[in-house]
């Protein structure tokens, strides 16, 4: 290849088992299946948090929530933490953004270090290490409205010019046949489609923006177009005609029992008490959502055609490693949960599928490989298939170049993932301050194992109860397993994650130097010393003149 260009795809809320190649039984996802059919299929993988915010900056950084310290959406990701910018530019890389990233800046800390906050330093660090094409979080309720969003204003120069805020009013809400105008952040008529037209909604928009940005390339520098989709997240609203390509006959058994409510962990009960816990726990709630969000992931997988067909008239698939995920995934019901946050399999496991050009992926094209794999392995993949080395000492994440190329390196035997729940409505009912409202999950091929200081542990056998509906975390018969769990727990908290100055290869050579540098500890004279070696033997130097 001349040069290596990535095109990371990230999808907002998808779950991992809603397309057709991960076996979904209806959902219609051709271009994505013929991905699969080109690279590899993770099945096995692990968003580091359940919610946009902390697990985008795991993505963005190659670094556990604990290690870059963002916890929850909208807290800054602090100044000087290295993110996907700092690692691929220095190899030549481009990296350029199409749609969501969900970065904050840490104001404080630029004023801190005295840094211009309009200055190009601070907006890097703002966007992530991205140059922006087109950024747009994607979530603009009227009291948060940014009417010169460029999106709202590509929907007022298509007519929709009545409301400051055509994102809520026009594009996520419907016109009921009485024609009353409805948000779809109200779930009850999102069978009904969106006010605006296909080609007008987000998904099209921001596919066209990814065009336009390589319609300018110029064949010479490579570059990383992360191009992020809002949807599948919500508001659940799909423009015609997606939203009535499926019905209730294709929504699946919600995966939850009776016995999960009867004496639930107190913690997830307290998920499971939300808003939309209670909306999905309906039948109808999901008859009607549903649909429209598998609707979205369609009219995802048909923009991606569209791009992939202009990616092939111009040359750029040859060259191109194709990466295909999302943030977290949707409880949909199962459960007896909405939306995400917690840690079953529907929330905290994300598709992926890699597609690597290079003709040593020859051997694993088509394959489906059940290896754990985290969000954070992404980040040391592109610098490993830039050329570049992935520095261990600031990178959490493992490069998956050798699982991509058929080889068989020593993996990880868990992966882990992290969730802040102090900004949920339920902590004051928790009397718990925000410090103390942590939850940890530990996976291995096994079990599943949940911690929360203040609360019982939660324990899933995850070979005799893959669908994760019997809570063992009190069972007096699993205090191994649970003990075995919380080691890898403990074993994973107390590695180093924040000596980032100074390489594992400059620690190799500096193991042992102290005495060639005239530190001589616990020496008893001269003769000892310069028994073991002369060479560390003090030497004066005389002053000039002497």
């Amino acid at each position: 290849m001349a040069r290596k260009n990535i095109l990371f795809i990230m999808c907002d809320q998808l779950r991992f088992d809603y397309l057709g190649c991960t076996g979904h039984p209806t959902i219609k996802t051709p271009n994505i299946d013929a991905l699969a059919k080109r690279g590899v299929t993770f099945s096995n993988t692990y968003c580091q948090s359940p919610i946009c915010g902390p697990s985008r900056m795991c993505a963005y950084t190659g670094r556990y929530v604990s290690s870059h310290g963002s916890t929850s959406n909208f807290t800054p990701l602090r100044i000087g933490e290295k993110n996907i910018g700092h690692h691929l530019n220095p190899l030549g890389m481009r990296t350029v953004l199409v749609g969501k990233t969900h970065v904050v800046p840490d104001r404080e800390g630029l004023e801190r270090l005295g840094i211009d906050p309009d200055g190009e330093a601070a907006l890097y660090h703002a966007q992530g290490g991205f140059e922006v094409y087109e950024r747009d979080d994607g979530i603009h309720p009227d009291i948060m409205v940014k009417p010169n969003v460029p999106y709202n204003q590509y929907l007022k120069s298509q007519g929709y010019d009545e409301d400051d805020n055509p994102w809520h009013w026009a594009a996520n809400s419907v016109e009921t046949e009485t024609g009353e105008v409805r948000s779809g952040f109200f779930n009850d008529r999102v069978d009904l489609p969106a006010r605006v037209t296909d080609e007008q909604s987000e998904t099209p928009y921001m596919t066209r923006r990814a065009m336009e940005f390589l319609e300018q390339d110029d064949g010479e520098t490579p570059w990383l177009l992360h191009l992020s989709y809002i949807k599948p997240h919500w508001p659940y609203v799909a423009p015609a005609p997606y939203h009535a390509m499926y019905s209730a006959k294709d929504v699946v058994p919600a995966v939850r029992a009776d016995s999960e409510l009867e004496d639930p962990n107190p913690l997830a009960k307290l998920f499971m008490d939300r808003v939309a816990g209670e909306t999905f726990s309906q039948d109808k709630a999901r008859d009607t959502i549903i649909p429209a969000y598998m609707g979205l992931i369609t009219q995802i997988d048909d923009q991606i055609g569209v791009l992939f067909d202009f990616m092939e008239q111009r040359g750029l698939l040859d060259d191109t490693m194709i990466v295909f995920t999302s943030d977290h995934g949707d409880y949909l019901g199962d459960h007896w949960m909405g939306d995400k946050d917690y840690f079953h399999a529907p929330a905290v496991q994300i598709p992926l599928i890699i597609a690597d050009p290079d003709r040593r992926a020859e051997k694993t094209r088509g394959t489906v490989d059940d290896s754990l794999v985290e969000l954070i392995d992404l980040l040391p993949t592109f610098v490993d298939f830039c050329g570049g080395e992935p520095p261990q000492n600031i990178l959490d994440g493992r490069s998956l170049m050798p699982l991509l190329r058929g080889e068989n390196p020593d993996w990880r035997s868990f992966a882990v993932s992290e969730y802040d729940y102090s900004c949920q409505v339920f902590r004051t009912e928790t009397g718990r301050m925000p410090l103390d409202c942590r939850t940890y999950m530990v996976a291995s091929k096994a079990w599943k194992y949940i911690y929360a200081p203040g609360y019982p542990p939660v324990l899933y056998d995850l070979q005799n109860d893959p669908q994760e509906l019997i809570d063992l975390g009190r069972s007096d018969a699993h205090e191994a397993a649970r003990q075995e769990m919380h080691g890898l727990l403990a074993q994973w908290a107390l590695q180093y994650r924040q000596r980032e100055t100074w390489t594992e290869a400059h620690n190799l050579k500096m193991t042992g130097q102290e005495e060639r540098f005239g530190v001589l500890i616990g020496y008893w004279d001269e003769a000892s010393a310069a028994q073991k070696d002369p060479n560390i033997m003090p030497k004066r130097h005389r002053s000039k003149g002497e």
